[in-house]
């Protein structure tokens, strides 16, 4: 698994330090190089991202915002644990949110949305067509899988819908990031995706509502098969 912020000498990845410091840690905490339950001490963590502890605390509070990291009053700030319980109350909230997302997008979407579809989805077949027979997860696919994602919804026409759905959406990467570190099986989404893709193209909203449901129930019943009781900071309940 990468080290925490190894890229960070590629560039700033937002238009300001704050910006930066605060997408490398989501990153960092996503794909686990952070791990759950991991206590982020201020001094180790100036050192790896290079800024000042007022910029450490600023981008610490918006990740406690989103329920990425717990604030432990005095003691600081640890990396949100992980849970059966918390998963399975996060795949309830996104499955509201998606299929109203979705059901708003297919009612006002136009050919350009259309066409924003099928371009995400080919770049995102193209990345799944060349995944080795782990179908271990890539930086790749998991920013052609977002787009994807994206793509669906990107017609919803609700600013207050797609920051919660975002946000919901960045909480489950960690989870499957963490399955995909595990999981012995490989599951095989690119006929879902296509599926799907075909679904909400004919305009179908019960029918793209009901897979998409199931694509995101199955992913999370996919990571609590395949996350161990020994998992980092899980706990269990």
């Amino acid at each position: 698994m990468s080290s925490p912020s190894e890229t960070r000498s590629e560039g700033l990845i937002g238009r300001t330090l704050a910006t930066d410091v605060l997408h490398r840690l989501r990153d960092d905490i996503i794909s686990c190089a952070l791990k759950p339950g991991e206590r982020l001490r201020f001094e180790a963590l100036r050192e790896i991202y290079g800024v000042s502890f007022s910029t450490l605390r600023e981008a610490l509070a918006q990740l406690a915002s989103e329920r990425l990291v717990v604030a432990e009053g005095q003691r600081g700030f640890i990396v949100a644990p992980i849970s059966r319980e918390d998963l399975l109350d996060l795949t309830d909230a996104r499955v509201l949110v998606e299929r109203e997302c979705l059901r708003r997008a297919m009612e006002h979407g136009d050919s350009a949305w259309e066409a924003q579809i099928l371009s995400a989805f080919h770049r995102l077949d193209r990345v799944e067509a060349r995944m080795p027979a782990s179908g271990s997860a890539s930086s790749e696919w998991d920013a052609r899988h977002f787009d994807f994602h994206e793509s669906l919804v990107a017609s919803a026409g609700s600013l207050t819908l797609s920051e919660i759905r975002k946000s919901l959406f960045e909480r489950a990467r960690r989870y499957r990031r963490l399955s995909a570190a595990v999981r012995q099986n490989p599951r095989a989404k690119r006929d879902e995706h296509r599926t799907l893709m075909e679904a909400v193209l004919s305009r179908d909203v019960a029918y793209a509502q009901d897979l998409l449901e199931r694509h995101i129930r199955e992913t999370s019943a996919n990571v609590l098969a395949a996350i161990s009781e020994e998992a980092p900071g899980q706990t269990a309940r």
